[in-house]
């Protein structure tokens, strides 16, 4: 897929840029004009690609995997098992956080293309390992976990609400202090996710047990109100509070 190695510059940075353009430019090509090509060969390479020793490697093979799962969205649902196995492989990269970061965008594409569809256990993965990172120091992944996150809160389904429900709750302090992150584009990120997320905030009520003007989550209640009265309202409005 790769082909022959492009003359190589004189400078390291143009010599970076010339290898990662001819990755992705190849790889489109072979997407789109190459149709005797059969994909799963492309599939192959980007596996190995994804357990190469070099982080850079891995981080285009997750980027690759992304690039399919938009220009070739049905392919992607045959192969699913294989890019989900990948991809969920990367999301636990124990030495790179871009590759971590790549795997989360290119699974935040696969979601919105299948809708949450088909994904089995990988949904319990996917849902732990980014509940991990919603704290991380790295500004970028934060932003793709909270991304991410609100993209599983929508595609969570029957099978699922019980844990994500769970896995939201147990959230919820991280959801209310990244309201305000140092980072504006985590904060904006977060703010979406949190009303994927309200939901899943909804308290049970027992008939008689609480009459309706109770608040069911009194401290959610009064965080909202001094910091993000606007959230507030909306879930108010939802009845999920």
């Amino acid at each position: 897929m790769l082909g022959q190695p492009l003359p190589i510059p004189t400078t390291q940075p143009k010599k970076k840029r010339t290898w990662m353009t001819s990755f992705f430019s190849k790889v489109a090509w072979k997407l789109r004009f190459r149709k005797w090509e059969p994909l799963r060969n492309v599939f192959f390479i980007l596996a190995q690609r994804a357990r190469d020793p070099s982080a850079k490697k891995r981080r285009m093979a997750m980027r690759g995997l992304g690039t399919i799962a938009r220009e070739k969205p049905h392919k992607v649902r045959k192969y699913k098992k294989i890019v989900l196995d990948l991809l969920v492989h990367g999301l636990y990269d124990p030495m790179s956080c871009d590759v971590i970061q790549e795997s989360m965008k290119s699974l935040t594409v696969i979601l919105g293309k299948t809708q949450g569809k088909g994904l089995g256990s990988f949904f319990v993965d996917i849902t732990l390992q980014t509940r991990t990172l919603l704290d991380d120091e790295n500004d970028s992944l934060r932003h793709s976990a909270f991304v991410l996150f609100g993209q599983l809160a929508a595609f969570a389904g029957r099978k699922w609400k019980k844990f994500f429900t769970y896995q939201v709750k147990q959230t919820q302090d991280s959801l209310l202090i990244h309201l305000k992150d140092r980072n504006a584009q985590v904060a904006k990120a977060c703010k979406t996710t949190f009303r994927a997320c309200s939901p899943y905030l909804r308290q049970r009520r027992e008939r008689g047990f609480q009459s309706g003007g109770d608040q069911g989550n009194p401290k959610l209640c009064w965080q909202l109100s001094h910091c993000h009265p606007e959230l507030l309202q909306y879930f108010y409005a939802n009845k999920i509070l």
